[in-house]
């Protein structure tokens, strides 16, 4: 039997997209696996919508916070209650092709691979394509992420019997960078699967004032979780923000 799939969706105020997102997986080829959506507290009808779903589909399994508990804290409340060997990250408001477990786990399966990730499209808040991909080309090592923080957390799959157990670090937007470069500064790589599987979509929020929070907690990775000093930190943090400038633009 195909091994199980631990699907962590991490829910807020998404009654808009959230639909959306469960259908693209209940869209799988790869059918055996669970969707853990753990809603943080929303104040809209997120939870209405997911509970629908969760009534008609057993692989679905909602849980409602009674208190907020930030997006990491979220997903690591999906992560407890994970069964499965594979543990893959969707948000509640992105979108998957339907064959993207399929050849993922079918990719790590054959190769012995503990940690993947994929390329990405990215689409406006209305699901139309932006027309621009983020390719994965590398295999990208710890020092190699600390430049370029190119993995979409969407696009990750994590073999738990390779990587081990894990929890998402409490770093803003960035706690999935921070769990990335926990796991290589273990010894483990990222392996890339080089066709788009996954769709990420930018909402109408304000981009400099997204980007700007963005960039502070990179820099408080490197600073607090990675413990680099100044010149690491400040060499690093420059190599990024060049990447990410030429991953948005070419």
């Amino acid at each position: 039997m195909s091994p199980l799939v631990s699907i962590i969706m991490p829910c807020y105020n998404a009654e808009r997209y959230i639909a959306q997102s469960i259908e693209s997986v209940l869209a799988q080829t790869y059918t055996n696996w669970e969707l853990l959506i753990t809603d943080d507290c929303s104040t809209d009808n997120s939870v209405k919508i997911a509970q629908k779903y969760s009534l008609q589909d057993d692989r679905i399994k909602l849980l409602v916070s009674d208190e907020h508990h930030g997006i990491a804290g979220t997903r690591n409340l999906s992560l407890d209650r994970a069964q499965g060997r594979f543990i893959a990250f969707l948000d509640d408001d992105d979108l998957w092709m339907s064959d993207k477990l399929e050849k993922q786990i079918t990719y790590m399966l054959d190769n012995e691979i503990g940690f993947s990730y994929t390329s990405y499209e990215l689409i406006d808040k209305n699901g139309i394509s932006m027309n621009k991909i983020i390719m994965a080309n590398d295999v990208i090592d710890y020092k190699k992420y600390l430049r370029n923080t190119i993995i979409g957390c969407g696009t990750v799959t994590l073999d738990r019997e390779i990587v081990g157990d894990f929890r998402m670090p409490n770093n803003g937007t960035s706690d999935d960078m921070a769990l990335w470069a926990q796991l290589m500064r273990k010894g483990f790589k990222a392996y890339p699967l080089n066709e788009v599987l996954q769709k990420h979509r930018i909402t109408g929020e304000s981009a400099s004032s997204k980007h700007l929070k963005a960039s502070h907690d990179v820099w408080l990775v490197y600073r607090e979780c990675e413990n680099l000093n100044l010149i690491q930190s400040s060499y690093n943090f420059v190599c990024y923000a060049f990447n990410a400038v030429k991953k948005r633009i070419f």
